[in-house]
């Protein structure tokens, strides 16, 4: 495939003016996988007001930016949406406005390319939504999580809603299923976290001392003879927050492949669980047009709400 068969000039209008040069590359050369773009700036052949940048640069109103021709070959570039995934993410908008987009995503897509990652979402729905001319992530999910992600349609908006987001103006809710009986008296961890290599460039994070401050609100929604249904919200934002926390509590998630045990692979199985149970179930924020809440909420699939069904069949706890 290829992009692009000569060297274009493009003036950066207002409305573009403030992102970095590599989301900027990134847009304008779909399927071009990061490593590459970094690669063109680094040598040169990217260009703004005929002078050399670097990666973080920012773009102002007015600049010119030279993007050379850029040719890839299908090892390096990304894959094309395929038909299936194509019309499960066009059935996957929960809710979309001139300035956003919400998406429910599902588990097991990743959020973009790279490491091995031919297509995420946001590539995905670049080319799903091929006529809109901005499309950018305004936070992350794990790959194997699902429910609300929030997109932004427009650069103004994704500088408000990102500001939003430091500003902790967004509130996230997640439901995970868990091993065990959680304490309906403990609904706050307070624990830091810190990351580390866990082999073969495998991330990772434990509870430690030396690590980033981390809390997590909890509630109990249903309990089960043997596990628990919690809603997890994340009052900070660091990486497998939910998941390390739970753990530190002594309940780990069902499905869950890096912090899961033994025993908790066992209940996933019999209650039918083929991934992690971990669900971004609901989404508030303020509107980007006029600061009003939005409240967006992504169910849960067909097998997801069959899990619950199997583990209300193995018993239910009344409190």
């Amino acid at each position: 495939m290829a992009e692009g068969q000569a060297v274009q000039w493009i003036e950066i209008a207002p409305e573009m003016a403030g992102q970095r040069i590599d989301n900027f590359l990134r847009t304008r050369l779909k399927g071009a996988p990061k490593a590459l773009i970094y690669r063109i700036v680094r040598k040169g052949e990217v260009r703004v007001n005929k002078k050399r940048i670097k990666v973080d640069y920012r773009l102002q109103a007015g600049d010119l930016v030279r993007v050379p021709p850029l040719r890839l070959s299908p090892e390096t570039a990304v894959q094309e949406v395929s038909d299936n995934l194509r019309k499960v993410l066009e059935g996957c908008v929960v809710r979309e406005t001139a300035d956003f987009m919400v998406i429910n995503k599902p588990s097991g897509l990743a959020v973009h390319g790279g490491s091995g990652v031919k297509i995420g979402l946001i590539e995905a729905m670049r080319q799903v939504r091929s006529e809109l001319p901005f499309l950018e992530l305004v936070h992350r999910l794990d790959r194997d999580t699902s429910g609300c992600i929030l997109l932004a349609k427009s650069r103004t908006a994704l500088v408000q809603l990102n500001a939003d987001l430091k500003a902790h103006k967004m509130t996230k809710l997640y439901l995970a299923l868990v091993e065990g009986r959680w304490d309906a008296r403990r609904d706050y961890v307070n624990a830091p976290l810190e990351r580390y290599d866990g082999g073969n460039g495998e991330r990772r994070v434990r509870v430690d001392e030396a690590g980033k401050t981390a809390s997590t609100r909890y509630a109990v929604r249903e309990a089960f003879s043997s596990m628990t249904l919690v809603e997890a919200e994340p009052v900070t934002g660091r990486t497998h927050q939910i998941r390390v926390h739970s753990v530190h509590a002594g309940h780990s998630l069902l499905g869950d492949t890096k912090y899961g045990t033994e025993r908790g692979n066992a209940l996933a199985r019999k209650v039918g669980l083929e991934r992690l149970f971990l669900h971004a179930a609901q989404l508030s924020f303020p509107d980007p047009s006029d600061g009003r809440t939005v409240t967006v909420r992504a169910p849960l699939d067909a097998r997801m709400k069959r899990v619950l069904a199997n583990a209300r069949e193995t018993g239910v706890r009344h409190e």
